[in-house]
């Protein structure tokens, strides 16, 4: 045992006496008027106080070494449970280390996998509905944590972006026929520049005013797309726009597809594996570039902002052009989304871009935990794989009656979702982040020198 060691355990044995001396006279205090003096009555009926220090004495005795048998246990508890982190810890670093390469080959060969144990007519449904649709969420959510959870700007309409990066290609592709490829960097550029005409108005404004008009601006854009008939054709909607193929080849039943070309026998899979893997690369696209521009000085600027604006602009900070930024980017990655979904529905209208789509993503953001990468994807994994698994709850009709629908029902369960994280983890399922930087190296501070414990 180190000197420092045994001058830390010294200072603890004292500290506890020290307690436990003031809990036994605390003890003798309080029993002084009730226990020590004893009121005996003569045979004239007068009163005559009557010491008695051994009942003072023996509970004077059992609190010193109740309370210091007491500070003792607590004390062993403590170290047991620091033991029990520090092991935690190496468990959970030495899982940690493991689990980016098992997700990454998990989620790479998730489709493989679906098409071998079940076959390529039932996989087909578990990679659309499951694997494509959750897969959406998460960009969409991680593009907007960039706005919510890094510079800290309430934004209730990230639909609109969406919508911006949607009818962008299917108009674009429609009219000029251009290929996925060319359209989906032009679609997050345009994306982009309306998000930066959305910061210009609301540079002033913050909390629930910033919230407002970021609401109005999503029912704006969606009323243009609905009264713009001749552009958008309204309520009816885009229909027939282009798919994406693989360098020139389409996936169709035609002899020039990809299964004649291929030799393959045509299966509508095969298109649906192929806008599997470019979603997962564009979700994987936006996590990178998330994770650099943190550690960037326009990342840091977000996270100073978020945390106090006063602050940012008396240390130099340039406002402005952070919050443009942060909306900026945030819209691009929406309308990358916002583009996939056109090409992969074919079909697209304003009733797939309402405010209930922006609650939907704000709600992954805030149960995942704002500013978390992983608990924005955990989030959108069970919120949107949660309402898929609710249709195939069929046999809850034979309880319920032949017309309950249980996908009714989500909203309801995604309130009561968020009133548990909000008791449970308020600030999220990952409520914790790393810095984004380090001034050397990453060092454990000794629990001497802060009040919480060991960092």
């Amino acid at each position: 045992m180190t000197a420092v060691a045994m001058t830390t355990e010294t200072v603890g044995v004292s500290a506890r006496l020290k307690d436990a001396a003031a809990a036994a006279v605390l003890v003798v205090l309080l029993c002084m008027p009730i226990v020590f003096l004893h009121a005996d009555a003569d045979l004239d009926g007068v009163l005559h106080p009557i010491p008695r220090p051994w009942p003072v004495a023996i509970l004077a005795f059992l609190a010193f070494f109740g309370r210091l048998a007491a500070l003792n246990f607590a004390e062993g508890r403590k170290k047991e449970r620091v033991v029990k982190a520090t092991e935690a810890v190496g468990w959970r670093a030495a899982v940690a280390k493991r689990v980016p390469g098992v997700g990454l080959a998990a989620l790479f060969l998730y489709p493989l996998l679906l098409l071998l144990i079940l076959g390529s007519g039932r996989s087909l449904k578990w990679v659309d509905s499951y694997g494509i649709q959750i897969l959406i969420y998460v960009m969409l959510g991680w593009g907007l944590n960039i706005v919510v959870g890094l510079a800290g700007l309430l934004d209730l309409g990230y639909a609109a972006f969406y919508a911006v990066g949607a009818y962008s290609y299917a108009l674009l592709a429609k009219t000029f026929g251009f290929s996925f490829w060319l359209l989906l960097p032009l679609s997050g550029i345009l994306s982009s520049f309306w998000g930066v005409l959305l910061g210009f108005p609301v540079l002033r404004l913050r909390g629930d005013y910033l919230a407002i008009v970021t609401l109005a601006f999503g029912e704006i854009i969606r009323l243009v797309i609905i009264n713009w008939v001749d552009l958008t054709n309204g309520y009816a909607g885009i229909t027939g726009i282009p798919r994406p193929t693989l360098f020139g080849i389409p996936f169709t039943a035609d002899d020039d597809g990809f299964a004649a070309v291929f030799g393959l026998e045509f299966s509508p899979l095969y298109r649906v594996i192929f806008l599997y893997y470019i979603i997962l690369a564009l979700a994987f696209l936006t996590a990178l570039v998330t994770v650099r521009l943190r550690r960037l000085p326009v990342g840091r600027a977000w996270e100073a902002l978020r945390e106090d604006e006063i602050a940012c602009r008396s240390l130099g900070i340039n406002t402005t052009n952070t919050k443009l930024t942060a909306f900026a980017m945030g819209a691009m990655f929406a309308g990358f989304a916002g583009s996939f979904f056109a090409t992969r529905q074919g079909f697209i209208s304003p009733e797939s871009f309402t405010f209930l789509e922006s609650a939907t993503i704000l709600s992954i953001v805030v149960l995942g935990g704002m500013g978390s990468q992983i608990g924005v994807a955990i989030a959108a994994i069970v919120m949107i794989g949660g309402t898929e698994i609710m249709r195939e709850l069929d046999f809850l009709k034979q309880i319920f009656g032949p017309t309950f629908d249980p996908t009714q029902y989500r909203m309801l369960l995604f309130g009561f979702a968020m009133v548990l994280i909000m008791i449970w983890r308020p600030r999220g399922l990952i409520a914790t982040r790393e810095p984004s930087v380090f001034l050397k190296e990453r060092k454990s501070i000794s629990a001497d020198l802060i009040g919480e414990g060991h960092r």
